[in-house]
């Protein structure tokens, strides 16, 4: 069987430097695999790369064992999309939350929008009386909520996710990972998140990848994070620096709190 996502060799380049640097890694499918690193190690990069936003980039990127063809895709789209780090730029300030979850389908011609729109709020632990309100009006939780509605809109079975709770108070940080463990869980996602918590990785996901300076350093499974058996040097320091070597306590799970929205 085909994993969800399979890169190979991926290369990134901005202007005469390639910052992403030979890069290869696949997640299964139902699977959720991290890419950690230090702020400029190529994380974002390479998903802006598989969704066809980075201009100059050369490799392999296979969704489902077919070659991503360019971002705005419609086939694309209904198979890959991408929730974002900050869910206030990423929503437009003068769209209702009805029009915002509308227009997916409306791009794609699929009928039954206000049905799917009700249906989707509730999936995501937003009441309908939040429909028709802006962004302005929703808390950085609820448009996290948002966010992930519009991009579960088209039934998409693989979701990128770029520091999707890292502009989020703690608490809300909390409700937003069991809503995506749950939708994964229901919904038979897979997830290629980018990060830098290692507990958030810890918590959500299966394996991970270690990038320095934008190559693919070392990946493991999850019980090596919670065990802190990196092989590498980087990785070790990485982990050290991120967790504490000596504590144990926090590698083995994100505490979390109930899966509702207090912030109304």
């Amino acid at each position: 069987m085909n994993p969800a996502l399979h890169v190979e060799n991926l290369f990134v380049r901005y202007g005469r430097v390639d910052v992403v640097k030979g890069v290869s890694f696949s997640v299964a499918k139902g699977k959720s695999y991290a890419l950690v690193g230090e702020s400029g190690s190529g994380k974002s990069t390479i998903l802006r790369a598989i969704v066809g936003m980075a201009p100059d980039w050369r490799g392999k990127t296979l969704i489902d064992g077919e070659t991503q063809v360019a971002y705005g895709n419609l086939d694309f789209a209904r198979h890959c999309q991408m929730v974002f780090q900050d869910p206030y730029a990423s929503l437009h300030p003068r769209r209702t939350v009805d029009a915002t979850l509308l227009e997916p389908l409306k791009i794609h011609g699929i009928g039954g929008g206000s049905a799917k729109v009700a249906d989707m709020l509730e999936a995501v632990g937003l009441d309908r009386r939040f429909r028709y309100r802006f962004p302005h009006q929703l808390s950085g939780g609820q448009r996290q909520r948002v966010a992930i509605a519009r991009a579960l809109m088209l039934e998409p079975h693989l979701l990128l996710l770029d520091e999707p709770t890292s502009a989020l108070d703690v608490s809300v940080q909390a409700e937003i990972l069991n809503l995506l463990v749950r939708l994964r869980q229901e919904r038979g996602l897979t997830y290629l998140l980018v990060t830098h918590s290692l507990p958030v990785v810890s918590f959500l996901c299966d394996r991970l990848g270690v990038l320095r300076q934008g190559g693919m350093v070392e990946q493991a499974g999850i019980e090596v994070l919670r065990e802190g058996t990196f092989a590498k040097p980087y990785a070790q320091e990485l982990y050290a620096s991120s967790l504490g070597a000596g504590d144990r306590a926090r590698q083995k799970s994100l505490p979390m709190a109930p899966e509702t929205e207090k912030d109304v």
